[in-house]
This record gives structure tokens, C-alpha cells and sequence, in this order.
């Protein structure tokens, strides 16, 4: 697959030779161009249980890197006490920091953004939620007084240079409080992007969006002057519905979608939190539709494969898992 196309198994002799799959076929009303962001190295690794040597990271990013991928979550500059797996970031992020692309760090707070600054992260982001049940287990404190905590984090990393990404969990239901109303994730996307954030990410945290449920959050931030143009989304595939609501966002404008190379991934404080939309899935389906990403889809299967391999199981995307069986 060195060429980044699938194998299609060899045609029988004399045989035209097969065309590549899938087959693109483009469909109306889609961006030309979708730019992945690529959250397998933090999101996609923060809840493994046993600890991935620094080297194997930084190896992990050098390689999506050179698949194709231009934006990059490198790492998460919060306390090794939260989140034990990426205690590392210190010794991460010089490993890749030359690398010609973008590489999006998370700060939980001022310290964890002086941490950041200090190794020349020139992207931030700020990780809020829309429900108060997981504001407490996630950051121990109300919706407001997170809000109230990233202002100065947003004030300084702007003042900095800094790109600024806002998260926003539990956007679409939460594992304690059932159905999110519609308005309250609006309330906080307002606070976030009122306060500086270039950048929204709307976050399926535990999988059960549905596509007019997308539709449905999208239209009415447009409605509150949240442009289309500002967000992206996160889908986790509990319910395999990810790559459905990725599509009805295409469909409403949206061109940034994050992906977890190999459908890595999870939220150590929702356990019904289950894998990111797996990039490989997600490139196919841009493919067939003919939405360009830049990625090429054999380096980046063959990243998976190579992760998966150190982490010792086998990856979770179904379509890594169907150019691997055509391989063989």
C-alpha cells in the first residue's frame, strides 16, 4: 500500500487490471477539502493503562506526520496525577516540535499553558464541558467556573500568538444527565468563542448523536453568530454512528473533522465513552467522495498497524482491519 492505494487482489491472468477502490463517486453540496485533525496521539493514547515509552510516541507523530496528516495532537500539559499516561509531555513535545506541521497541545489551566509556551507550542487548546455532572468529574468544579478558569488561560496563549482550540464535551448526551439541551450547548459555545477561541470542537463524548441531532446543534450556533467556519466535530463510534453524523456535518458546511488514527481512543472519565471515529474509516469515506485530505491512506494504515502492534491488540477500524484481511 505504499502508493495509498487499497489493495484490490490481483486480477486473473489477462485480466484488466482492477480499479482502485473505493470507487469516487462525489456527491452535492460537500467541501472539496476536509482537514483532519488528528487526535491519536493524546486523545487516542491518554487512557491506555500501560504506560507507551516517549520514543514510541514521538515515532507514532513522525509517522502520521509523514502519511499526510498537517494537524497533529502531540500531547496534554496537565498533571501526571490526572492523566498518567502523558506525564511525558515535557520530553515529547522538543522530540517532534520541528516537524512542518501543526501540532495542538492541551492546557488544563495557566500552569499547564506556561508549560506549553515555554517548549514554543504555538497551538492551544482549552478542554470545557457542556454538562455540569461532567464538568465536576472532569475538572472538579461548575460549567461557570471553568469558563471562568480558561479566560485568562485564552487571554494569555492570544496574547502569546497562540491558535486557540475550545473543546467541548458531552455535546450531544451524558452518561449521568441523559439528552443535553440544544441551548445549553449553545450557551457555552458562545462563552467559549466570546472569550477568544479561534476554534470550537463539538465532542460526542459518549456516541450517541444521531445525524439530525448534528444538524440540528449546527444550525442553531449559526443562529447565535457561531460560524460554521469556526467548528469542528468529534464523534466517538459507540453506537457506529460516527461516520453518519460526519457526513450530515459535511453536508451543513463543516470542513475540519478530528480522527484517532486506528480508532484509538476513549475519555478516562466517561466510561461509556468508547474509540474516536477511526481515521482510516474516515479517509475512505472522503475518498469515495471525492473531498480531498492530503492523506495518504497506506502510510497511514501501516502507522496503525505499527501502533496497534505496540500496544499489543489489534485495531478497532473496520476498514484497517479489511485492507489488512485483502493483504493476506
Amino acid at each position: 500500500m505504499s502508493d495509498g492505494t487499497p489493495a484490490t487482489g490481483t486480477p486473473a491472468a489477462g485480466a484488466p487490471a482492477a480499479e482502485p477502490l473505493p470507487m469516487v463517486v462525489p456527491a452535492p453540496d460537500l467541501p472539496a477539502r476536509v482537514r483532519i485533525h488528528e487526535v491519536g496521539p493524546r486523545d487516542g493514547l491518554q487512557n491506555e493503562q500501560t504506560a507507551v515509552p516517549t520514543e514510541v510516541k514521538a515515532e507514532f507523530i513522525r509517522r502520521l506526520a509523514d502519511a499526510g496528516l498537517t494537524t497533529i495532537e502531540a500531547t496534554s500539559f496537565v498533571h501526571p496525577k490526572w492523566v498518567p499516561q502523558l506525564a511525558d509531555a515535557e520530553e515529547l513535545f522538543p522530540q517532534v516540535a520541528g516537524l512542518p506541521v501543526d501540532l495542538p497541545v492541551l492546557v488544563p489551566n495557566e500552569r499547564g499553558l506556561e508549560r506549553a509556551l515555554s517548549l514554543g507550542a504555538s497551538r492551544i487548546a482549552v478542554f470545557a464541558s457542556a454538562t455540569e455532572s461532567f464538568a465536576k468529574a472532569n475538572l472538579n468544579r461548575t460549567v461557570d467556573e471553568a469558563l471562568a478558569m480558561f479566560e485568562p488561560v485564552v487571554a494569555r496563549a492570544k496574547d502569546s500568538g497562540a491558535h486557540v482550540r475550545g473543546y467541548l464535551s458531552m455535546c450531544f448526551g451524558d452518561p449521568w444527565e441523559g439528552a443535553v439541551p440544544v441551548h445549553q450547548v449553545v450557551r457555552v459555545c458562545r462563552a467559549l468563542l466570546d472569550m477568544g477561541c479561534d476554534e470550537l470542537s463539538l465532542g460526542d463524548t459518549i456516541g450517541v448523536a444521531t445525524p439530525g441531532h448534528v444538524l440540528e446543534l449546527l444550525s442553531a450556533l449559526n443562529e447565535r453568530r457561531v460560524p460554521t467556519a469556526a467548528l469542528g466535530v468529534h464523534f466517538h463510534d459507540t453506537y457506529g454512528q460516527a461516520l453518519a453524523n460526519t457526513l450530515a456535518a459535511l453536508q451543513h458546511g463543516v470542513t475540519t473533522v478530528d480522527a484517532s488514527a486506528g480508532g484509538l481512543g476513549g475519555c478516562p472519565y466517561a466510561k461509556s465513552a468508547t474509540g474516536n471515529l477511526a481515521t482510516e474509516d474516515l479517509v475512505w469515506m472522503l475518498r469515495g467522495l471525492g473531498i480531498d485530505t492530503g492523506v495518504d491512506l497506506g502510510r497511514l494504515s501501516a502507522t496503525s498497524e505499527w501502533m496497534a502492534a505496540r500496544l499489543g491488540r489489534p485495531s478497532p477500524s473496520r476498514t484497517l482491519r479489511a485492507l489488512s484481511h485483502k493483504e493476506q
